[in-house]
């Protein structure tokens, strides 16, 4: 049985690699065997169904939080992509006229920028909605898309409110928050590398459409909203342990009021359409891909990777962890890492932190910034992302690279 699932655990991964050549929606298959990998294990158990069944409770409470988190901030973006005050801001900010090098540039920092300051779910929905209204083909949108999704994992690195692995290394005790500043550099020195990879033999000017038009002053009084929102989940988050989905789900609900009194003369205001909006494809995608991840946990197969730590030097063992979690969800190896005791100095501690950050972005289902790309953009595939998947080592090892020397001083 063991083997059994491990192999059906196996196949949803090659099904979602060879999702165009099948013609079978990602969602559905990663769905499907997420699905049967927990049915067998309770009608075939290793050990007692209590403990199955305990295992799974766990792993539901991590998917509810995290579909919970992903709905509310995907109706805020929905809602404000609707209505066309991102495509505005684009257009109020950008030249009308750019190189494309210069605008990778801009959207490498951006991206780098506000994943530090927001979670990176969020800053990946607002990068990407930015990157469909700026209506590129299909060539310079998979660049852009791959520059993005690097860009936002290695921004969340250097703060605990920006990245989950970086809390639970700094909750741990391992690293203090000066310590973890450290890794600005690095992770900027990681995302300029692979802006200037991708736009080599890039020269074209672009022309971005202007029409501006008024914004209602209840989409600002949202857009504000949405970015307060953020903020009181970082400082709540960080003063009183709120849990980020609480605090996100409350700014939802005073959206819901303040769109009803703007619109109180309306008998049926559309604001829940914006609900309606939401790819739930991607909400089933994330659903499956948890309940594989979790079946990998509950079969003890992230055990095995302590064993590296045991066969290479420590430093060289956190940079292939920072591989494998493009693999594996970055937050059981973390955890695994953690609970085995393994002792480590503080610059092996900072460059673990920076590996399992941003190593999940070699591949486009090893983040949650990926697998959204992967779920939004027609342009991006797995195979497709594949193309850049050197140009992704050389960056992460620079930053990595860049970590071990900074923090050695």
């Amino acid at each position: 049985m063991h083997v059994l699932l491990l192999s059906l655990i196996g196949l949803a991964f090659v099904l979602i690699i060879i999702e165009d050549l099948i013609h079978l929606n990602k969602a559905k298959s990663t769905l499907f065997i997420g699905t049967l990998v927990w049915i067998l294990a309770f009608v075939f158990p290793e050990h007692s169904v209590e403990h199955i069944q305990e295992g799974l409770n766990e792993n539901l409470l991590d998917i509810a939080t995290l579909w919970l988190f992903l709905m509310a901030a995907m109706t805020f973006v929905a809602y404000l992509n609707q209505q066309g005050l991102i495509t505005q801001l684009v257009y109020r900010l950008l030249p009308s006229k750019l190189t494309l090098r210069k605008l990778m540039i801009l959207m490498a920092l951006m991206g780098l920028v506000f994943s530090s300051l927001a979670d990176n779910i969020t800053a990946s929905l607002i990068m990407l909605s930015l990157l469909t209204s700026l209506k590129l083909d299909k060539k310079q949108t998979l660049k852009f898309a791959t520059l993005i999704v690097f860009a936002v994992n290695s921004g969340g690195v250097s703060l605990i409110t920006g990245d989950v692995t970086t809390l639970m290394i700094f909750l741990e005790g391992k690293v203090d928050i000066t310590d973890l500043f450290l890794l600005i550099g690095p992770a900027f020195a990681g995302v300029v590398s692979l802006a200037l990879l991708l736009m080599w033999g890039t020269n074209e000017e672009v022309t971005l459409p202007k029409f501006k038009r008024p914004i209602a002053t209840a989409d600002k009084l949202i857009a504000f909203l949405f970015l307060l929102t953020i903020g009181s989940t970082l400082f709540m988050s960080v003063a009183f342990s709120v849990p980020p989905v609480l605090t996100f789900l409350f700014g939802l609900s005073v959206m819901f009021i303040t769109h009803r009194i703007f619109h109180r003369s309306e008998k049926s205001p559309n604001i829940l359409e914006s609900v309606r909006e939401i790819e739930f494809d991607t909400l089933l995608f994330f659903l499956g891909v948890l309940l594989l991840v979790g079946m990998l946990k509950e079969l003890s197969v992230l055990e095995f990777l302590l064993q590296l730590y045991d066969v290479m030097p420590t430093y060289m063992a956190n940079f292939v962890v920072g591989i494998l979690s493009a693999l594996v969800d970055n937050v059981p190896l973390t955890a695994a890492i953690l609970k085995s005791g393994i002792s480590m100095s503080t610059a092996e501690w900072l460059g673990l932190t920076y590996a399992v950050g941003v190593g999940g972005s070699i591949l486009i289902i090893g983040s949650a910034a990926g697998v959204i790309a992967l779920s939004k953009l027609e342009e991006v595939s797995f195979i497709s992302y594949l193309r850049f998947i050197h140009w992704l080592l050389v960056a992460y090892t620079v930053g990595y690279v860049s970590v071990m020397a900074i923090a050695s001083l």
